[in-house]
């Protein structure tokens, strides 16, 4: 979507602090011993309490409020009876609408003392979006986002995980432009103020390379390598855009 109004920025605005508000919580309850399910659960009750909707379920038919994966799950994890353990990393994945607006934010949680490799990895994923942020600008191109996610992912030595990418959202859960995390010279769709997108690099310490598994919506790293994943609701404007979904 586009903003048009004062007002629908303002709806944006709040579906994005409530998507954060479940992010935060969830993240400070992230310890050994809790269950993803457990974990799934704090979020569906911030989400009640704020009076908006997990979007997965009611759009897919989604098996969770959150989406929760752990170390080489890359994305749509289902939470359940998973116990965390020390050393692993958590993927929070949050999308929820309020009012007809919807945002969508994740981030990646490292549970105790995680390896250092876990830990650039990590690192990786949150540069690499701040150095997107920097050409996320009107009058720039599509593939201008994902050419910079890319050339950081590179230079840390990792790999973008090239099948999921961020997306267009505000009036549903995805919306055009498709936002590659590479840098995809197809993608020559012009940024405008006003668009609402996600930038959310998923990134792996291997090869790249995905698969879906057997309960058809969890996303594996084919190799069993980690993965990170970092995501922002945002709105371009001419300067720096707008993270609805931040801190």
């Amino acid at each position: 979507m586009s903003i048009r109004s004062d007002s629908e920025l303002k709806k944006l605005r709040v579906i994005g602090k409530i998507v954060r508000a479940a992010l935060d919580e969830m993240s400070a309850a992230v310890r050994p011993g809790v269950t993803t399910g457990e974990l799934d659960q704090i979020c569906a009750n911030v989400l009640r309490k704020h009076a908006a909707e997990s979007a997965p379920p009611k759009t897919y038919g989604f098996p969770g409020i959150a989406c929760i994966s752990v170390n080489d799950e890359a994305i749509h994890g289902i939470p359940g009876k998973r116990t965390i353990e020390e050393g692993d990393l958590v993927k929070l994945d949050v999308t929820a609408e309020k009012d007809g607006f919807f945002a969508d934010a994740a981030v990646t949680v490292r549970v105790g003392k995680v390896s250092r490799a876990a830990d650039d990895l990590v690192r990786c994923a949150e540069n690499s979006f701040r150095n997107a942020l920097e050409v996320a600008r009107a009058g720039n191109r599509v593939y201008e986002i994902g050419r910079s996610v890319e050339r950081e992912v590179r230079r840390c030595g990792f790999n973008v995980i090239k099948e999921l990418c961020g997306h267009g959202v505000g009036r549903a859960i995805h919306e055009e432009p498709s936002v590659p995390n590479y840098h995809d010279p197809r993608r020559r769709t012009r940024l405008h103020e006003g668009l609402v997108i996600t930038i959310e690099p998923i990134i792996a310490a291997g090869s790249g390379r995905a698969e879906l598994q057997p309960d058809r919506w969890t996303i594996c790293t084919s190799d069993q390598s980690l993965a990170a994943h970092y995501e922002h609701t945002i709105v371009i404007t001419k300067d720096r855009p707008i993270l609805l979904t931040a801190a």
